[in-house]
């Protein structure tokens, strides 16, 4: 899967993604609107507004960006029509030829992580044929419970030829209460790091592994150090844009061969007709805006690339 994901950077020089986090207060009112008043101001209605939102963000930016990722969460919280809403972008987005990222952080262990990763990346049998769930392309997984909670997406991964990003530095705040403590001298993350290299080790495409990880664009000492420690590992890089991360401070998640990283915004390009810069698209054109802010936001890490050189 990865392969697939170095091709659609290669095709777009685009090494984004565009983070599917919607909040009903990011949707303009005239699609709220047509939703409240075809399915009820209810959950239904309100998921439908979603779904309408995430399909129009998707026409206006597909041929612009290699993939997106779409946070779960986002969708939970308006429960069983949230899900459906989930499940519709992820098809509605493979169908635009984009790989999929589901931000999920699953994180147990035994019967319970086979089944959030058969749910996410595999397939069930029933009566004699099979199904998939969520059939993302890779998915986010969080390694605190150790290699138990983590090979259970290793094995489907290796079956379905799918992929995962491994929560090794992550871009908030107090991400150093635990991932920065000192093991034996050596902080907690680069131990995560190490694992990352080894649970990917015979999934490999186009040299790189099918097993990444997600190193925040707010440490960016931190993800030069992780970069010579996974050489092979693609990093996921979110906490561009609204969390304070730009192209510059991203040059070091990069290989000399310009792959090796992928960079997620979210509501920066979602929600980006709120902002000063996109004002004048207004929300009538917010998916105007967005594409906009896809390119600004290729130019900056385009541009930063370049001037490395």
């Amino acid at each position: 899967m990865v392969g697939k994901l170095i091709d659609g950077i290669k095709k777009t020089g685009a090494p984004i993604v565009v983070g599917l986090d919607p909040k009903l207060e990011y949707v303009p009112e005239h699609i709220q609107k047509a939703a409240f008043k075809e399915y009820g101001e209810n959950l239904e209605g309100a998921a439908q507004a979603i779904w309408e939102y995430n399909k129009k963000i998707v026409d206006a930016t597909y041929d612009l960006i290699p993939a997106v990722k779409p946070q779960i969460a986002m969708y939970e919280t308006l429960g069983i029509e949230g899900l459906k809403a989930f499940q519709k972008t992820v098809d509605y987005c493979h169908e635009k030829g984009l790989v999929v990222i589901g931000d999920i952080k699953r994180g147990d262990i035994g019967s319970t992580s086979e089944a959030y990763a058969v749910g996410h990346l595999g397939k069930v049998t029933i009566g004699g044929k099979t199904f998939s769930g969520f059939n993302e392309d890779f998915v986010t997984v969080n390694p605190y419970l150790g290699s138990d909670g983590v090979k259970p997406f290793v094995k489907i991964c290796q079956e379905e030829n799918k992929g995962l990003f491994i929560l090794v530095k992550t871009s908030n705040p107090s991400s150093g209460e635990f991932q920065d403590r000192l093991i034996e001298g050596r902080p907690l993350y680069e131990l995560v790091a190490e694992k990352v290299v080894e649970w990917g080790s015979e999934l490999m495409e186009q040299g790189y592994s099918n097993v990444g990880a997600v190193v925040g664009a707010t440490y960016p000492e931190i993800g030069r150090a992780l970069r010579k420690a996974m050489p092979k590992s693609f990093i996921l890089v979110p906490g561009y844009g609204a969390q304070g991360g730009k192209g510059a401070d991203l040059v070091d998640y990069f290989n000399e061969d310009g792959l090796g990283a992928i960079v997620n915004s979210s509501r920066g390009i979602i929600a980006a007709y709120k902002q000063d810069k996109y004002a004048r698209f207004g929300a009538e054109h917010f998916e105007e805006a967005s594409r906009q802010a896809v390119l600004d936001m290729i130019e900056d890490i385009s541009g930063a690339l370049k001037n490395a050189k």
